[in-house]
């Protein structure tokens, strides 16, 4: 532990997910601090980001959820103090935050991914909203393409209800992907120190995995192991890994993904920086093999050491 030396547990700040980003660095100090780590709570809302710089911090364990925390900001400024941290780069987290590059660049690469398009806040005004909606299927979801925990989300299979769900998604973002709409059945993959760890299905009665669905409701489902065939659920792992790698990613993360209605599976995004509350999915998965909590965050934060 004498190792670690004295380590600040990033969380809060400034996004939408902040609530979610406090729970997450409260669960994780308490897991260093019984593990005998030097570690503190760093609030980047409430005291500058460089005064680090004068607590003597040895490394970081970012929690900080959405943007200011997981699009390469807070990694910049932590790599001009020269103090190490977990998770991903500057570059990997900037690209992963935008989930419509990020598909792109799947694409490109001849990793699957559903159809979708792009589109501004500063073209609402001028989107067919019909051909568009038949363009990709007839039904679609509609995301912001900065934001996580399905913050600003919505369906659509309906012209009308497609320019709504566009206008509430702009709330959020200047940026909405508009996505074919994809069956499901819905997997998560956690990568960590570049294995995989075992999928988890995700089941909710909600039309879709919202924010209600991931921290509010208790009829949410999370199958580990996923019920899977041995076949399937290395080929689930396997892409994972691909879709981790090809973006650059390293130290952890978690990769989502659903199936479509042909049994395919699609690559929907990638959180460099995971949820680490009492309904997360990265520690969930993490105990399938053995691993306690405090295990798992004593494991991400080794990533630092290399550093």
């Amino acid at each position: 532990m004498k190792a670690f030396g004295k380590v600040a547990v990033l969380a809060g700040g400034n996004s939408a997910e902040r609530e979610v980003s406090l729970r997450s660095g409260a669960a994780i100090l308490q897991a260093l601090c019984d593990e005998g780590v030097d570690a503190f709570l760093f609030d980047p809302a409430e005291q500058p980001l460089f005064g680090l710089a004068e607590l003597d911090v040895d490394r970081v364990f970012i929690a900080l959820h959405g943007r200011g925390g997981e699009d390469g900001q807070v990694q910049a400024v932590l790599e001009v103090m020269d103090i190490p941290y977990t998770g991903s780069g500057i570059l990997a987290c900037a690209l992963t935050m935008d989930k419509s590059k990020t598909k792109a660049l799947w694409h490109g690469l001849g990793l699957p991914t559903a159809a979708a398009s792009t589109v501004s806040a500063n073209d609402l005004g001028s989107v067919d909203c019909a051909a568009l909606l038949a363009r990709l299927g007839g039904k679609v979801m509609v995301k912001p393409a900065h934001e996580g925990s399905s913050i600003g989300m919505g369906m659509a299979r309906t012209a009308d209800e497609l320019a709504a769900a566009l206008k509430e998604a702009a709330r959020f973002d200047g940026d909405m992907l508009v996505e074919t709409w994809l069956s499901g059945p819905e997997y998560t993959v956690a990568v960590l120190d570049g294995e995989a760890l075992p999928a988890i299905k995700v089941q909710t009665p909600n039309a879709f995995y919202d924010y209600a669905a991931k921290y509010q409701d208790n009829s949410t489902q999370y199958i580990c192991p996923a019920e899977l065939p041995e076949e399937q659920e290395q080929k689930v792992r396997d892409l994972a890994v691909a879709a981790f790698n090809a973006v650059g990613c390293k130290s952890w993360g978690r990769v989502d993904m659903m199936m479509n209605s042909n049994g395919q599976l699609q690559l929907l995004e990638l959180n460099t920086v995971p949820g680490m509350t009492t309904k997360s999915l990265v520690p969930m998965a993490a105990k399938q093999v053995g691993m306690s909590f405090s295990a798992l965050v004593l494991k991400v934060l080794a990533t630092t050491l290399d550093a």
